[in-house]
């Protein structure tokens, strides 16, 4: 049933889901309304497989990108992180579409579990590399798997935005500025790294804490 998911994929991620109608899966596909209901079952069920494809093919072992992950390098690899997310978002555009369409016509349902085990994903995958290079002094004390997850979602983002969205220079500068830009903020931040500077937002934390 490929040319049928072929087909969903198609529709879904141009259309909507609710103004895709199994007969259209059925004429785009050549695969009869009877086929689909008898292999699918429902066309939630299509909707969710496709769903789940996307999700397998980020998490693929042999993925470029997770093979990124898998060597926790960050922050180091930024620049590397960035072409293959851009690559990604070029090569998944229409599955990419179908989580947009999940928040606005079923809030999220489908995607839920994928991102909240997020956390749990990144903190296996860096956590180990994370402590040592903080014992080497490599890092600073802010969250970095905070800061590695926040960095991957907003690649993702501003990539979605430039190429699925159509919306070219949304930040007002040419792609590798505004990568650059976000990548210099990343590893050095925005405020002057003076002793005092330091000082002040050790203190901040500190009170945050203890509100």
């Amino acid at each position: 049933m490929v040319r049928a998911r072929e087909a969903a994929l198609e529709l879904f991620s141009t259309q909507g889901y609710g103004a895709t109608s199994m007969r259209q899966i059925s004429e785009r596909s050549a695969v009869s309304v009877g086929n689909l209901y008898h292999h699918f079952g429902s066309k939630e069920t299509i909707y969710q497989q496709l769903l789940d494809d996307y999700w397998g093919r980020l998490l693929n072992p042999n993925d470029e990108l997770q093979q990124l992950f898998e060597r926790a390098d960050f922050p180091d690899d930024l620049e590397e992180m960035a072409a293959l997310i851009e690559r990604s978002v070029d090569a998944h555009a229409p599955y990419i579409m179908l989580i947009f369409i999940d928040v606005v016509e079923f809030r999220g349902r489908h995607i839920h579990a994928f991102y909240e085990s997020m956390p749990a994903r990144f903190a296996a995958t860096y956590q180990e590399n994370f402590a040592r290079k903080r014992r080497e002094g490599r890092l600073g004390d802010a969250n970095a798997l905070v800061a590695v997850m926040l960095a991957t979602r907003w690649l993702f983002y501003y990539f979605t935005v430039e190429k699925c969205f159509g919306v070219p220079m949304h930040f007002g500068m040419a792609p590798r500025e505004a990568v650059e830009e976000f990548i210099r903020l990343l590893r050095f931040g925005v405020l002057p790294r003076t002793a005092a500077a330091m000082a002040d937002a050790s203190e901040a934390r500190a009170v945050a804490k203890a509100t």
